[in-house]
């Protein structure tokens, strides 16, 4: 009895210090402030954004590695000559402009309307009077470019300035030698022009109309400087995609690259996209020519071209990898669609049933 009772007074007296150790450890922790639940989602949110961080790492690595093995490609990056044409291949470049004076010499004598048109268009009229042109023009974007009006001369003296300079050319046309036809047109352009200008600061005023009655009468001799413009463009691009693709080779040619630069006004329908499309495999043309449209053209066309086209590149072994049973999320990677595009629009056309299906599926997850 007395081991018995020594037993259980022990047990007892160890219950009793282990329940009241328990108790005071329990107080203790509830002393403790609880987990901050604002943090816990904080610290989550971090986490999930690191798999984004750590996906555009690696997407970013493996973009400038395959810079080095993008070939052949030829990247074009537009210019007042016509453009800069490059050759990437097995490791090398070579650079060069392969259009003619011709093609600069055209346009430059073809532009000098635009010249005139760029210094008086401040200081024209925000009214828009019945011209033929008149229904094609929007009111709010004359109403941003005659952001000066017509009540001030400041417009004179740069418009004298550049008479002087479409003087000095027209008085040196003809030792610039070109063809018969070409200075004919130029000699033409430049006569009107310089007749609009001397009016213009004679009159002290000047208005849509009387520079629609002077551009209105140079269509044909624009058109000829154009004419000759483009026929040195193909002319140039021509022989040197001739000579580059014999250069490079009957195996590796169908697998060209062509990525060509250019600003947005002038990246549909791109002259050298036009030309260089017809020395690609038929096959590949579509999806092989990039135009690739910049807000102002790079300092480093080279760079800019292999690191969008490595990602070009890398998106079309991933989309099918990633997308394999997904036709559509695949061509939506691999092309320049965004990849939400098609949702977005599936939701803007049907916001009600969107919005219900989006709160059901938060409704389930809680």
């Amino acid at each position: 009895m007395s081991t018995r009772g020594r037993f259980l007074g022990a047990a007892t007296a160890v219950g009793a210090m282990a329940f009241l150790g328990t108790t005071e450890a329990t107080s203790a922790d509830e002393s403790k402030p609880g987990p901050d639940s604002a943090a816990l989602e904080l610290q989550a949110r971090n986490a999930i954004f690191a798999v984004d961080t750590g996906t555009q790492k690696h997407y970013d690595a493996l973009r400038a590695e395959l810079i080095k093995h993008l070939s052949p490609v030829i990247v074009v990056q537009n210019d007042d000559r016509g453009g800069l044409y490059t050759l990437v291949h097995n490791g090398e470049q070579e650079s060069l402009h392969p259009v003619s004076e011709i093609f600069e010499l055209a346009k430059s004598i073809a532009h000098a309307p635009l010249g005139i048109y760029s210094i008086i268009a401040p200081y024209l009229s925000r009214q828009i009077p019945n011209l033929p042109s008149s229904a094609r023009l929007e009111q709010h974007d004359v109403d941003m470019v005659a952001f000066k009006g017509p009540g001030t001369n400041d417009w004179v003296s740069p418009l004298q300035a550049f008479g002087t300079t479409l003087t000095t050319a027209r008085q040196q046309l003809d030792n610039a030698h070109l063809p018969q036809e070409l200075e004919a047109s130029s000699t033409q352009i430049l006569d009107i022009a310089l007749k609009f200008i001397n009016e213009s600061v004679q009159r002290g005023s000047f208005d849509m109309k009387s520079f629609e009655n002077f551009t209105g009468g140079l269509n044909d001799a624009i058109s000829t400087n154009l004419r000759y413009a483009a026929q040195a463009q193909i002319d140039g691009v021509d022989d040197l995609m001739k000579r580059w693709r014999g250069k490079v080779g009957k195996e590796d040619w169908p697998g060209l690259y062509i990525v060509v630069l250019s600003i947005w006004t002038t990246s549909a329908l791109n002259q050298n996209s036009i030309i260089v499309k017809q020395f690609m495999d038929p096959a590949k043309a579509d999806s092989h020519l990039i135009d690739l449209p910049t807000a102002q053209l790079p300092t480093d066309p080279i760079f800019v071209a292999l690191d969008n086209l490595a990602r070009i590149v890398q998106d079309n072994v991933a989309a099918e990898m990633v997308f394999p049973a997904d036709r559509k999320l695949a061509d939506a990677l691999k092309g320049p669609e965004d990849l939400l595009a098609q949702e977005i629009l599936h939701q803007l056309a049907c916001p009600y049933q969107s919005k219900n299906a989006t709160k059901k599926a938060i409704g389930a997850a809680l």
